[in-house]
């Protein structure tokens, strides 16, 4: 992966300088900060030097800009701290400037995504940020379309909240709605992260959104849909399970569920078996596990993993494995403690075993 050297490190800032005109000294010293820092902090101490640099209206700003847009060179990792610097400058002058703004940042788009420099745009009026995404959906570039999609975001990582998004999540479903059959699976995966964040906020609405794209649906659709309900299903949420063929698991039972070894040393793994048995019809079941993690408090929190999905055919059973490592990880600390391991199928708790991280 690369480093955040190689992304924007001294040699690209000196590049940008050199598509922008040269001569920015300040420009040019932020590289002198840069130990230490990530590439979002370096991006913000390039965006702040640019903004000092730069002209300070924004027609004369947009020029300088259009004139660096000539030059192949000015695409990649550099263009994020322009982007932050325009959606700054554009937004700070009247309408005319807010359009042309919104208009510049979807033109450089497709040389790095313009989704983080979007959220200015939207913190200061996010119904004409809205329209102007909604009209880029018909795009002809793919790069455009998306940034419809993933700089609307709610959720996006490595970016800013917009706190409007939070309280109006039905704000985005037209954008969705024009995006979810594109024909561009960079596309169309960002649309399925997009609903996706929209469960963290409103389930019900997520679940409508889906149903109605079910109802009228590609090729790709389906894929689509199960991708942006990934989050509910992992939840048991009932209806998202439902929408996907996974009603309540009647008469499924779990049997025989051994955890191994019942202390597992810190690094170490467990192994777990059970048995799936149907004493019903022939049922499509999602088939999790779940491990209640012990905190820092002696509390737990739930962490919900994939096992499998499947048809268990009518009175067959059928016998599942799996081994999970307690391996440091950057992501969870382990603490030592009781943990807790469930079988959930189709949203329903039915079993449970306990043993012990040493």
């Amino acid at each position: 992966m690369p480093t955040a050297d190689e992304l924007l490190g001294a040699g690209v800032v000196d590049d940008l300088v050199a598509c922008l005109g040269g001569r920015m000294p300040e420009t040019t010293a932020t590289t002198e900060r840069f130990t230490g820092l990530s590439l979002s902090d370096r991006a913000r101490e390039v965006r702040d030097a640019l903004l000092t640099e730069l002209p300070q209206k924004y027609a004369p700003f947009e020029k300088k800009i259009r004139a660096a847009s000539k030059n192949n060179s000015f695409t990649g990792w550099m263009i994020w701290p322009v982007t932050e610097a325009l959606a700054i400058r554009s937004t700070s002058e009247g309408l005319r400037e807010f359009d042309a703004g919104l208009a510049l940042l979807s033109e450089l788009t497709s040389r790095l995504s313009g989704e983080f420099a979007i959220r200015r745009f939207m913190d200061t009026d996010l119904d004409r940020t809205l329209d102007a995404a909604l009209a880029w959906t018909s795009h002809e570039d793919e790069h455009v379309r998306r940034l419809a999609s993933e700089g609307t975001r709610p959720f996006l990582p490595w970016a800013r909240r917009v706190p409007a998004l939070t309280v109006r999540p039905d704000a985005t479903t037209a954008i969705l709605d024009a995006l979810y059959r594109d024909e561009s699976e960079y596309v169309r995966r960002s649309v399925a992260n997009h609903l996706n964040d929209l469960s963290r906020t409103d389930p019900a609405l997520v679940v409508d959104q889906a149903r109605k794209w079910t109802a009228e649906p590609d090729a790709n659709t389906p894929r689509l849909v199960r991708h942006a309900l990934r989050t509910l299903i992992k939840k048991g949420d009932a209806d998202a399970l439902a929408l996907l063929g996974f009603g309540p698991p009647d008469a499924v039972t779990v049997e025989n569920l051994v955890v191994t070894p019942s202390v597992v040393d810190m690094g170490g793994e467990i192994s777990f078996t059970f048995e799936l048995v149907n004493a019903s019809t022939d049922q499509s079941l999602a088939v999790d596990y779940v491990i209640h993690h012990v905190r820092a408090n002696g509390g737990r929190s739930p962490k919900v993993f994939k096992l499998t999905s499947r048809v268990l055919a009518a009175g067959s059973r059928e016998t599942i494995a799996r081994s999970h490592s307690f391996r440091p990880i950057t992501t969870r600390r382990y603490y030592p403690g009781e943990h807790l391991l469930e079988i959930q199928v189709n949203g329903s708790t039915l079993a449970q075993a306990v043993f012990a991280l040493g």
